[in-house]
């Protein structure tokens, strides 16, 4: 046997309990402490948290699968979809089936979890019918055989994983469905979080969209656990910053092993890492606030606005080479003597200062709040 699945009853997980103990109460004491802070906020600031986390969440489970997504897209089509006032990227329809998908899945965690659901969200992910160039399979359970993930240049592929057999796959999809609602409650909810995920991805039950979906359903998983329908750290955006080690880990659980304490390990550091990141992000809400708050009164018109949050987005100290009128241009779309009088004109209005340097080297900063102040 070379792969998982070859075993009788395969998903039925051995784990070390011991070695998972102090790494899983850690993890639980800063998901209390940040869930306990995410309380705390108003429905505004909240809501404007959970979009950073959203867009977070659909750039990096794309660019863990190589496809990079227009960001500008991805704010609009979050905040089209949470209420907040509309971004001004393109619409992109890949982008807002993957936000639909994203969303479905934590707002309506409590709904039952069924084939059809499942088939409406990989449906969602190609709304064109093509993953790429290539014509796909949607809303189907796939037929192509063999099913395998590989990499390399072609006539030198190394095989990672070959996904079970078409003719499993109807009842493989029934035992997953019915293990998902028996063992809600009765299951740590974050390792029922990594079992669901690796659970899925072994399966491969789709043509194409399988990671991205099992990502979906571990911030469902997640979710369940919370029993809170947003998301205030994104799991997908620290696999994507360790996506050699996740795609290791993945196929090093998939090839025969009995014992999966690696992966759930693994996980478990994940989601440790993402709660950590999201401080930052619940840090940057405040700052985001206090400076808007700041400067109500002050009159800026819409493409000042626009580059200011750009940078707001960012945080203080990372945006990265700071402001330059070339970047004024690019992110506000307006001449070069335009963006020199509107930068000029914030100069004035303290909004930005301006950083040490002559010439074309002059950057800017925002002024942003004192942290005591927050």
């Amino acid at each position: 046997m070379k792969y998982i699945w070859e075993r009788k009853k395969w998903f039925d997980f051995k784990y070390n309990k011991a070695a998972l103990l102090a790494p899983l109460s850690l993890l639980r004491v800063l998901q209390g402490k940040l869930l306990g802070r995410a309380a705390s906020f108003d429905i505004k600031l909240g809501t404007e948290a959970q979009a950073m986390v959203l867009v977070e969440e659909a750039v990096r489970t794309a660019g863990i699968e190589g496809e990079r997504l227009n960001r500008d897209a991805v704010r609009s089509s979050v905040a089209k979809r949470l209420g907040l006032p509309p971004g001004v990227g393109v619409q992109d329809r890949n982008v807002d089936g993957l936000v639909d998908v994203l969303l479905d899945a934590v707002r309506f965690y409590n709904k039952p979890l069924t084939l059809k659901r499942l088939n409406s969200w990989q449906a969602a992910l190609f709304p064109s019918g093509y993953s790429g160039l290539r014509k796909i399979r949607t809303g189907k359970l796939r037929v192509h055989e063999p099913m395998r993930i590989v990499s390399g240049p072609c006539g030198k592929e190394k095989v990672h994983f070959e996904a079970l057999p078409r003719e499993r796959l109807d009842e493989e999809m029934k035992l997953f469905l019915k293990w998902w609602r028996s063992s809600l409650g009765r299951m740590d909810g974050i390792l029922r979080a990594a079992a669901a995920h690796l659970r899925f991805v072994t399966i491969h039950p789709y043509e194409d969209g399988n990671g991205r979906l099992a990502r979906a359903l571990t911030d469902m998983a997640l979710a369940q656990d919370e029993k809170l329908n947003v998301r205030f750290y994104s799991v997908s955006s620290r696999i994507m910053l360790t996506r050699n080690r996740y795609y290791k880990i993945l196929e090093d659980a998939q090839k025969c092993r009995v014992d999966v304490t690696e992966w759930f390990l693994w996980f478990i550091k994940c989601v440790t890492a993402s709660i950590e990141h999201s401080r930052d992000i619940m840090g940057n809400v405040l700052m985001r606030a206090e400076f808007w708050r700041g400067y109500a009164q002050t009159e800026l018109n819409k493409r000042q606005k626009k580059v200011l949050n750009r940078v707001l987005e960012a945080g203080p100290g990372n945006f990265i080479g700071g402001l330059t009128t070339r970047k004024y241009v690019g992110i506000a779309k307006v001449s070069r003597a335009t963006a020199f009088r509107e930068i000029a004109d914030m100069l004035k209005k303290k909004v930005l200062r301006q950083l040490p340097g002559k010439g074309r080297s002059v950057h800017y900063d925002l002024s942003w709040p004192r942290i005591e102040d927050i």
